[in-house]
């Protein structure tokens, strides 16, 4: 009898131990990046990474969760008409990039997915910034919040706000999303949800679009 009810209380000390830990996890915003580690473990594997074997070949990839990746068929324009707002306030315009590959990422600093990709998002970008217009665009309702994580993570991601509406071309439900739009300002690609795309592969697509 003893026993039952020793055991019976250790698990309910482990219910509280475990509750607690959440509560503290989600009080303090650190759940987001105990999730986001846990992600990036996924993301070495390879999984979640887009299909870019063959460019501009027609290429749908079935889904399964919130993860999907499309790749576009016939290469659309890309709407350029983005206002944006950086740290400073300066007030950019997407089409200010137009001539260069751009890779354009919505993320949030609440979302796991987006936190789990990032750092392989920030040595990309220390190899091909030169080269690729990367911006990187907090859906964050305060933008603020954006700022002080990129400073305290010290990345060199060029971070942005929008600053007016968003085209229907780029409305996306999803968190990451990223899109990558070629020299020419064709959409070449879309991806919805996590990846590595600090990868030889992924590095030769976007050199394949200048």
């Amino acid at each position: 009898m003893n026993k039952t009810k020793n055991k019976r209380n250790k698990k309910w000390l482990e219910y509280l131990i475990f509750g607690a830990i959440a509560l503290v996890l989600y009080a303090t915003g650190l759940h987001t990046e105990v999730i986001g580690f846990a992600q990036r473990g996924l993301l070495e594997t390879g999984l979640m990474n887009p299909d870019v074997t063959e460019t501009r070949e027609m290429a749908q990839a079935s889904t399964s969760g919130p993860e999907s990746m499309e790749k576009i068929s016939e290469d659309p324009k890309a709407n350029m008409n983005v206002q944006l707002r950086d740290p400073e306030g300066n007030i950019v315009s997407l089409s200010e990039f137009k001539g260069k590959v751009i890779f354009m990422n919505f993320w949030a600093t609440w979302c796991p997915p987006c936190v789990a990709e990032m750092p392989a998002i920030d040595k990309l970008h220390e190899e091909m910034g030169d080269e690729v217009a990367f911006v990187m665009l907090s859906r964050d309702q305060n933008f603020d919040t954006a700022v002080v994580f990129k400073e305290k993570k010290d990345y060199g991601l060029p971070i942005y706000e929008l600053a007016g509406p968003l085209p229907a071309m780029y409305q996306s439900s999803a968190l990451p999303t990223t899109f990558v739009i070629d020299a020419e300002g064709n959409l070449a690609l879309t991806h919805k949800g996590m990846a590595d795309y600090n990868t030889d592969e992924f590095k030769k697509f976007l050199n394949s679009l200048k």
